[in-house]
């Protein structure tokens, strides 16, 4: 662990040292990669994507009644009009309960390396059965679920088919697979930062490619690299400096509650930036609202510099071209409740 720790501090540290001047797309090309929604399907592990799983998918995150109060539903703080996260800074659950942590957004996060900021969950069917049962969020059991979703003969088809062979199509298990088969399709292709890597040179303005050299040059990209520009790894917060407590609440103490491991105190899966500029406000505690200030704060914190405001502005300005094509979600009609189906709580 502490080997692993050392290798991820000396890629923070040495990265503007590795960084060249030269071809600009090349040396971005050797850091990301551009979305590729054809490879959806083979990132998704032990669970086949299909049609059917894909529509039921789209049904189950929509349904508030996979809440026990029937009022929350994944879209709730995974909001797909909001860049795939709701109004933060952190969520209200159950009982307007708040929750301790700001909202992952749900937009690529198939290509994550695990879900949650502490990567607890190794993919979207372990994450989708989480916020179901947490008591902070929607505060229900697989058993209620499964009471739910048997009680509509709507709902009983469709598992039906997204699951023929499956002789209890109705689970909690498939409820979780169907909604990973629908939130691996929301992706964002197409973003001008992916027309530059595939070759449109133009696809960049100046200010743009300026950002784009600092964000590489400066160290950045040692955390935030791969298709998702990040979400691929996990970092200590804080590696210059120490963040105020609002920033980084010493409560928090990030992965070491998965790992049990102290080497892990105050690291966390690094946030994924495609889209950032769509979802304010940022950071696990949602304490910033700003990119500008969020860009000032990682290079100071993480980094140990000091950009100028031009220097600030340009990488905030690389940053809105990671905005890609937003997913096309149709608010689906929902299958009616019987008499059967258990009422709120």
């Amino acid at each position: 662990m502490y080997l692993t720790r050392f290798a991820a501090l000396a890629a923070i540290l040495l990265a503007p040292a590795m960084a060249v001047a030269g071809d600009l797309r090349a040396d971005a090309n050797a850091v990301f990669k551009p979305i590729d929604a054809a490879s959806v399907a083979s990132v998704v592990k032990n669970n086949e994507i299909t049609p059917a799983k894909i529509d039921l998918g789209s049904k189950l995150f929509f349904d508030p009644r996979l809440s026990k109060s029937q009022i929350i539903s994944c879209n709730s703080c995974h909001n797909l009009g909001t860049g795939g996260v709701d109004a933060g800074p952190t969520s209200i659950g159950h009982g307007w309960a708040k929750g301790p942590r700001r909202a992952p957004t749900v937009l690529n996060a198939v290509f994550n390396v695990a879900q949650f900021w502490d990567g607890r969950a190794v993919d979207l069917k372990a994450q989708a059965k989480g916020p179901v049962q947490a008591d902070v969020e929607m505060n229900n059991t697989p058993a209620q679920v499964e009471k739910m979703l048997n009680s509509m003969p709507a709902y009983v088809a469709e598992f039906k088919a997204a699951f023929p062979a499956d002789p209890k199509p109705v689970s909690f298990d498939n409820m979780a697979k169907a909604i990973e088969a629908f939130e691996a399709t929301l992706t964002t292709p197409n973003a001008p930062f992916d027309k530059f890597l595939k070759g449109d040179v133009n696809a960049l303005n100046d200010v743009e490619k300026k950002g784009l050299r600092l964000f590489i040059d400066k160290g950045c990209a040692a955390c935030h690299g791969g298709v998702n520009i990040g979400g691929n790894g996990y970092f200590p917060f804080g590696v210059a400096q120490k963040p105020s407590v609002e920033i980084m609440p010493v409560a928090d103490k990030g992965r070491s509650k998965v790992t049990h491991d102290v080497a892990d105190d105050f690291v966390f899966r690094s946030a994924p930036l495609r889209n950032v500029a769509l979802r304010a406000p940022y950071f696990h505690t949602g304490s910033v609202w700003t990119l500008e200030e969020a860009v000032d704060l990682m290079a100071k914190d993480q980094l140990g510099e000091n950009l100028s405001d031009p220097d600030i502005k340009a990488i905030v300005a690389f940053l809105g071209t990671l905005n890609g094509d937003q997913p096309k979600a149709v608010y689906p009609v929902l299958p009616p409740r019987t008499k059967d189906t258990p009422l709120p709580q």
